[in-house]
């Protein structure tokens, strides 16, 4: 298996405290990009709006209820539910979507570029067999991200459905009021914020050879051709960038400022305007996905 799973934790951030030392592999640049990163997005994570997933527990139990031909007792939870929401809609700036859930992950390919054209090759074979199963799995191998997952409650449907559903329980139209809870959950939204990791790591080691390049040429031409390969892996597993910028104007970038160290060294201007065009490319092509995801 050529990727592994990576997960927040107290233990993660505490490594991340710990002092690095003053010149680092193009490994290590790599290795504490992504942990910078992955505390980046835990930092700025979403709490869930406890309120918000209370009448999302409570529409369940509904359900249960209703069932169970409780009609008495899903009367009161319904209540409830509607109570929670309340409170939300009570506050001045209540955002249009409540977050409820909320998890952060980070898979990180450990193998090279000769790896995932292999992979790619193995993929298209299976495809041109139709063993689609198989080939979605090893293409689930092929990513390289932190991905910010977040399920959110939409403030404007969600408690006038509520609502709904208890004026069809008053009416003793239980169906109705089955179907419109169902509908209520369904209209969940996930977001999903897709970070690609080679991207990153590019960039921290544009950037580390930048601070090294007067000292230490040998260590940020390292560097450079450790961003390079970065590069050829993002661009490989297929993470694209709605940036003027290319993966040639990247690469080109590269080869430029190379030169630059091993002659006459001035190349402070143009690790900044790759740097530049790095960053504005990786956030073009950090992807963020809504879908509907039903809590049923």
């Amino acid at each position: 298996m050529k990727m592994k799973k990576i997960w927040i934790s107290l233990v993660a951030a505490a490594l991340l405290a710990a002092p690095a030392a003053m010149a680092e592999s193009s490994a290590q640049v790599s290795k504490h990009a992504v942990q910078k990163a992955e505390k980046r997005a835990h930092d700025r994570q979403l709490e869930v709006v406890q309120e918000a997933v209370q009448a999302v527990a409570l529409t369940q139990q509904v359900l249960v209820d209703l069932d169970k031909k409780d009609v008495k007792k899903a009367k009161a939870d319904l209540e409830k539910a509607i109570g929670k929401l309340e409170v939300v809609l009570s506050h001045k700036n209540a955002p249009a979507l409540l977050p409820i859930d909320s998890a952060i992950t980070a898979t990180e390919y450990t193998g090279d570029l000769k790896s995932i054209e292999k992979s790619l090759a193995a993929v298209k074979k299976l495809l041109a067999v139709n063993d689609v199963q198989t080939a979605r799995r090893l293409l689930d191998t092929l990513q390289s991200e932190i991905d910010v997952i977040t399920v959110n409650l939409p403030l404007v449907s969600y408690p006038q459905a509520l609502k709904l559903a208890a004026k069809y329980l008053n009416e003793g139209k239980v169906k109705e009021a089955q179907d419109v809870l169902e509908m209520a959950l369904g209209t969940l939204v996930q977001n999903e914020i897709v970070i690609p990791l080679p991207l990153l790591k590019a960039q921290a080691l544009i950037e580390a050879a930048g601070k090294v390049a007067k000292e230490n040429k040998e260590e940020a031409l390292r560097h450079l051709e450790a961003a390079r390969k970065e590069l050829k892996i993002a661009k490989a597993l297929g993470y694209t960038s709605s940036s003027d910028t290319t993966y040639k104007m990247l690469d080109d970038a590269i080869d430029k400022i190379e030169k630059e160290v091993k002659g006459p060294n001035k190349a402070e201007k143009l690790f900044h305007e790759l740097i530049e065009k790095l960053k504005e490319f990786k956030e073009k092509a950090t992807k963020s996905i809504n879908e509907k995801k039903s809590e049923k």
